[in-house]
């Protein structure tokens, strides 16, 4: 039993201590998966932003606008989760801080629509991401207090924090805000964490990290479904037929159910072995995360175009849905397939390229299942002969272990 399990009921205050990353049985609380929820807010709305612009023909200002919006909301997201893993105390202070970062979350969501319309960060975005990122700052002055072994991993992710968020907000004052501030900006900011770790590690959980990202996972894959489903359900009652959505309807299901069941595929706690590894996997998880919402607004495309409302052709809706699915599986192919026993297996890749050509149909969002839906096959089929193959050698080793020892004995095998 940990030292919180032998406390039940939320406390006044505890010393924010780092958590052991071995705990048994550790797993999301009621309020991880409440800050998710609301994080998903922020998602949906970028992801809704991002099928207007693909729709009305501006689908690169779009993806520029979307890949931004986006980045603010996963990093929030991942500096908590991670945080959260290592020094989650869950007493009235931590608590009181996540709703806050929760309102900042939310703030940024009201931003989203003027950003998409200016194409620059206004100051609902920064203003919410920064809020969401001083609350940090605050809970690592806890740790760098209470922590004696990690102050100056605590200290360096505070400061290093601070100061990058001073920058963001000091792009409020520049005349014009360009993609290569940006990208300078999020380069630092995701260079804080690796720069505080150099010092001492944090003591985050494999299993609870693996488990919260499968979480988010699941819960926008849930918005993508909800997403089309909503756009559906707006052609149905303005009196659009049924048949020309049904191809839609079944190759939508049948993509976002085989990328449920790509993702979760095999346990992936064990991936994380090391920091270095850590960090790839832990932040190749924004093209995951921002490949599945965007899927959604595809699909979402996909929709007015068979139901007239978009300015875009078939093979541009196509696109729409073809581009993150192909991303979603490269990136996954790259995170679980390649580091462990499976890197000689290319079938990821291959769909991948499949899924890129099946805008040239004409009925790409079918095919894509279809495509989806065989991967998932040949992935399973593939996956129980290598369990029985395994199985297979367990026994011949173990029986020729036992003629080794009978060999061994006296009268035994000559």
């Amino acid at each position: 039993m940990s030292e919180l399990d032998a406390h039940p009921g939320v406390r006044l205050r505890a010393l924010m201590r780092g958590r052991s990353p071995h705990e048994l049985h550790r797993a999301a609380t009621p309020l991880e998966l409440f800050f998710d929820l609301v994080f998903v807010v922020a998602i949906a709305q970028a992801a809704s932003e991002l099928h207007h612009a693909i729709a009305d023909g501006r689908a690169l200002e779009g993806l520029v606008g979307y890949a931004m919006v986006f980045f603010a909301i996963w990093l929030a997201w991942l500096n908590f989760t991670w945080f959260a893993s290592a020094y989650d105390t869950d007493d009235v202070p931590y608590r009181l801080a996540v709703f806050v970062q929760m309102g900042g979350a939310l703030l940024l969501a009201a931003g989203v629509p003027a950003m998409f319309e200016t194409r620059t960060p206004n100051l609902a975005v920064i203003g919410g991401y920064v809020v969401m990122r001083v609350v940090i700052v605050a809970q690592w002055l806890r740790v760098a207090a209470n922590d004696p072994e990690r102050r100056i991993t605590a200290i360096r992710y505070a400061s290093g924090t601070a100061i990058v968020q001073t920058a963001w907000v000091s792009t409020l004052l520049l005349p014009s805000f360009s993609i290569p501030v940006f990208l300078v900006l999020a380069v630092v900011d995701l260079a804080v964490p690796a720069w505080a770790e150099r010092a001492a590690a944090t003591p985050w959980h494999p299993r609870h990290i693996a488990e919260r990202y499968g979480l988010l996972t699941l819960i926008v894959l849930g918005e993508s479904i909800l997403s089309a489903n909503m756009t559906v359900q707006s052609a149905l009652g303005s009196g659009e037929a049924v048949a020309p959505l049904a191809g839609l309807i079944v190759g939508g299901l049948l993509t976002v159910c085989s990328m449920w069941w790509i993702y979760f595929d095999r346990p992936v706690h064990d991936l994380l072995t090391s920091l270095r590894r850590a960090f790839v996997w832990g932040y190749g998880h924004y093209f995951v995360f921002g490949a599945v919402a965007a899927v959604g607004a595809g699909l979402a495309v996909n929709v007015d175009v068979a139901t007239g409302h978009a300015k875009i052709g078939s093979l541009g809706a196509g696109l729409a849905v073809a581009v993150p699915v192909a991303v979603y599986l490269l990136v996954l192919w790259v995170l679980h397939d390649r580091p462990e026993y499976r890197r000689t297996r290319i079938y990821g890749p291959v769909a991948a390229v499949l899924v890129l050509l099946s805008p040239l149909t004409g009925h790409a969002v079918p095919v894509i299942g279809a495509i989806l839906a065989a991967l998932v096959a040949v992935k399973t089929v593939s996956g129980l002969r290598s369990s029985v193959s395994g199985l297979r050698s367990t026994v011949v080793s173990v029986s020729a272990v036992r003629v080794v020892r009978n060999r061994d004995q006296p009268g035994g095998v000559r």
